[in-house]
């Protein structure tokens, strides 16, 4: 069985990271668009592992990390 893991980080300064695992092609950003969304909406970084590059067998691609949040101060 094929595991799809989330992992939703915050670090000291209030920043959200979201790391995807076990996914590939982009469904990623489909799984991902609500968590994103709830969070704020804006993408300040989006960093795709070599994995996400890979051909898809179930049509999924895997993002290394996102990091989403509101930049007002």
């Amino acid at each position: 069985m094929k595991i799809e893991e989330i992992e939703v980080t915050i670090d000291p300064q209030g920043r959200v990271l979201v790391h995807v695992r076990g996914v590939k092609g982009e469904a990623c950003l489909s799984l991902t668009a609500a968590l994103e969304e709830a969070l704020g909406g804006k993408i300040i970084q989006r960093e795709m592992t070599a994995e996400a590059h890979e051909t898809p067998a179930s049509g999924v691609q895997e993002v290394d990390r996102v990091e989403v949040g509101n930049t007002k101060k």
